[in-house]
């Protein structure tokens, strides 16, 4: 089996993963992985090798980056490793600041799928997620919804795959996310691996997760909860936005050259 880090010549299908945290896998606790976390495109990674060993893969996604960090670190790297699939995910970042330029981001979010496309890659899209339960994001609810207009425009006009990660209601349920609210979670990581791997048409031998019943909560004991969730993940988070620090200033990307071996 080849080497991590082995040129993409030894490889006939090379999937290259793109964008920010969502992609890294953060959320998919796993101290054997590289930057302690897993992840849906590792996994369907894994599942692809397993159906064919001539895949290679690299996964350039880093968390907290911003659409334009994703083109200007990682579009001309992937390219360079000669993709036959790439996913890409971005702008989620750009949507939670409090003033972003909805239409401007999109263009430059177009201009980088069709040099993808034009790669001759094969490229999958994802929609944002719906928002409308999530008590801190609810308010840019409205701003996902035109991203994902111009998203699915996007994947119209070039004939890419989409993955509908808005209509995806399975995600309301809050057991498929990490403590953080912020990140799928584990079961959450391996339902988005297995609807990628849906609309690629691949075979799917992923088990499904398992889920802990629904605990029954107190209101003292859910007032506890939200305390320590805005004081151990909520002030992190809006401090980092105040100080225009990102989570990913420290981090390299997981798999940066193409390879067969996913711990």
């Amino acid at each position: 089996m080849p080497a991590a880090g082995t040129a993409q010549g030894s490889f006939t299908k090379r999937y290259v993963a793109l964008g920010d945290s969502f992609t890294e896998g953060v959320g998919d606790i796993d101290p054997s992985s590289p930057n302690d976390v897993r992840g849906w495109a590792d996994r369907v990674a894994a599942q692809l090798i397993s159906n064919d060993s001539s895949w290679g893969y690299a996964n350039l996604a880093i968390r907290g980056k911003k659409l334009q960090q994703v083109l200007d670190e990682q579009l001309d790297a992937a390219l360079a490793l000669k993709p036959t699939l790439v996913t890409l995910y971005a702008g989620g970042n750009d949507i939670l600041r409090p003033v972003v330029n909805i239409d401007g981001l999109m263009e430059r979010y177009r201009a980088g799928v069709e040099k993808l496309a034009e790669s001759g890659a094969r490229v999958v899209l994802f929609t944002g997620f719906d928002s409308g339960k999530a008590p801190m994001f609810r308010l840019t609810r409205g701003r996902t919804a035109i991203y994902n207009e111009y998203v699915r425009k996007i994947a119209a006009d070039l004939e890419l795959d989409l993955v509908d990660f808005w209509h995806m209601r399975v995600f309301q349920d809050w057991r498929y996310w990490d403590v953080d609210r912020m990140h799928l979670g584990i079961a959450g990581h391996i339902t988005m691996a297995k609807e990628v791997l849906k609309v690629l048409g691949e075979q799917d031998e992923i088990d499904e997760p398992e889920l802990d019943e629904p605990p029954v909560v107190s209101l003292p004991e859910k007032i506890a909860a939200e305390v320590t969730w805005s004081k151990d993940y909520l002030y992190p988070w809006v401090k980092r936005r105040v100080t225009r620090v990102s989570s990913g200033d420290a981090m390299n990307p997981k798999y940066p050259a193409l390879t067969s071996r996913i711990w």
